[in-house]
């Protein structure tokens, strides 16, 4: 006979930590992934992993944005998570090639956006500048900055509505720019010698950052 065993959802395990992206992966994201791999398209999908989010961010259902908190919410602490800067990684890395992401970034007053290693210290402080393993841009007081040593203040003539990242990490370049009139904002050069993880921080209460999701055919 056929035993009744009754098994449970992972997530009703308190305290469980479960590959979120695999268990909630949407199907947009799963045809991304077909189209990605058939070299249909050139732009890449990030799908934040919530495993790693700053304990004052606030992660939407489907995964593609985050918004600060004024509180800290009561999450396991795993060697992932960050627990001082309210940042959050996105749930794949790259270690070769060229890939490209728009993050809708909006009427926001305070955000980090760019690329850390993979074995960058997750725990305390650290500098978000190369020398952290962190490659970034930064709006904060209403001025663009580059985060290298010292920080490069960006000229921006209209505030852009989106910022579009694009790492060549063979070539060792992570460049900036606002997609809506291909304006240049800033590129970091240098050599990457691990994997890659897209970087999202903020602390901005009213506006989310936001993973933006187009086509883009080659």
């Amino acid at each position: 006979y056929r035993a009744q065993c009754p098994v449970r959802d992972p997530e009703e395990i308190s305290g469980a930590l479960i590959n979120v992206v695999k268990h909630l992966g949407n199907l947009s994201y799963r045809v991304w992934e077909k189209m990605l791999e058939k070299k249909e398209i050139k732009y890449t999908p990030v799908i934040l992993d919530p495993n790693t989010a700053g304990v004052r961010l606030t992660l939407s259902k489907d995964l593609t944005s985050i918004i600060y908190n004024d509180f800290r919410q009561k999450l396991p602490d795993p060697p992932g998570r960050f627990d001082v800067w309210r940042g959050i990684l996105g749930s794949e890395g790259f270690s070769s090639g060229k890939h490209y992401w728009d993050v809708e970034v909006g009427d926001g007053t305070r955000w980090n956006l760019g690329v850390v290693r993979e074995s960058i210290k997750r725990k305390g402080l650290f500098p978000l500048m190369p020398e952290g393993g962190v490659w970034s841009i930064e709006l904060h007081n209403g001025k663009f900055t580059a985060k290298t040593s010292p920080h490069a203040f960006l000229s921006v003539g209209r505030k852009p509505q989106r910022i579009r990242v694009q790492l060549d990490w063979d070539r060792g370049e992570l460049s900036f720019s606002d997609p809506s009139n291909n304006t240049p904002l800033y590129t970091f050069k240098d050599t990457f010698t691990e994997k890659l993880f897209p970087f999202f921080c903020t602390s901005d209460n009213r506006v989310p950052l936001k993973i933006y999701f187009h086509p883009c055919w080659t």
